[in-house]
């Protein structure tokens, strides 16, 4: 028993929320400091959810992070789910990693995020993104505005699509962890459900397709899942969306739009999976889907009353 406490003694394990406006490169970050795609990527603001939790090994430390969706000023009951999943994220996390995009500054949306977050007593790390397309003077300027808003533990300065500082963040991230036994198996490189990954991916995949044409009226539930003999696997998935219109929207003519999210999907999802899989997607319409309890249970997220 003495040995075992000594062994969990000399290993870290804690949670580190990644909190800030839409689209400042979360998901992006998170699947760099992790190694391993885990999180939907889109230019789309608002892409991320519900809170995704990824898991970076460093040394002996384990860290779970938690990829938050972004802040924002909701207007309807998915957008309410949305920013109170972020704030639950952070009021949970050891340490709190409010993240900037170098381009776009302390802008209003900064601002408030870092008026709220003022009153948290957990470590907080300052994570300046997109670094490389910003002067270095202008960066400097902007640590040092956004230091005198919050009291930093460390200020870190990253491009999270090349990698550049990503090391030097989870190795303080690292430090700043709790003592403690690895929550998750050392390998194991997120929480969430197969099925609900493979649902991100073909979400991610419409957004890319979409565009503008199709904002923010889908979302995709896996509906089965069967393990073949031949070791690889069959996916149904069901794409709803709110009206006919959209539904068309998806297809497309002669149902070419479907076939290529279809497509793309399946290649993603072979490569992640590591194995052959036979992916079919369906769309139907479902009104008032966004007023729906059970598609928010279906997204990990609570159910707001009005």
């Amino acid at each position: 028993m003495a040995e075992q406490q000594a062994q969990a003694g000399a290993t870290r394990c804690g949670f580190a929320a990644l909190i800030g406006a839409p689209n400042v490169g979360k998901s992006t970050l998170v699947n760099a400091l992790v190694g391993s795609k885990i999180t939907i990527v889109s230019s789309k603001v608002q892409t991320t959810r519900a809170l995704m939790r990824g898991i970076a090994m460093e040394g002996d430390a384990q860290i779970i992070l938690v990829d938050t969706p972004g802040i924002f000023t909701p207007k309807r009951r998915l957008d309410r789910a949305m920013v109170s999943a972020a704030w639950s994220g952070a009021h949970d996390a050891d340490i709190v990693c409010i993240m900037l995009d170098a381009k776009r500054g302390l802008d209003d949306e900064a601002l408030a995020i870092m008026k709220q977050v003022g009153a948290s007593r957990r470590p907080m790390f300052l994570v300046i993104n997109k670094v490389d397309l910003v002067a270095r003077e202008k960066l400097l300027g902007l640590a040092q505005a956004a230091n005198e808003q919050l009291k930093f533990a460390h200020t870190f300065m990253i491009a999270a699509v090349s990698g550049d500082g990503v090391a030097d963040l989870r190795t303080a991230m690292a430090a700043a962890m709790p003592t403690g036994p690895f929550l998750y198996p050392p390998d194991q490189i997120s929480d969430a459900p197969e099925r609900f990954l493979a649902a991100e991916v073909t979400r991610e995949k419409i957004y890319h397709k979409l565009h503008q044409e199709l904002p923010y009226q889908s979302t995709v539930e896996t509906t089965s899942w069967t393990e073949r003999k031949d070791g690889s696997v069959r996916i149904e998935q069901t794409i709803f969306v709110e009206r006919e219109s959209q539904r068309k929207i998806v297809l497309g003519k002669g149902g070419a739009t479907i076939k290529a999210i279809g497509a793309d999907a399946r290649k993603e999802l072979g490569e992640a999976l590591e194995r052959p899989v036979h992916l079919f997607l369906f769309v139907k319409v479902r009104e008032d889907w966004g007023d729906d309890p059970e598609r928010y249970r279906e997204m990990g997220l609570e159910f707001p009353k009005r």
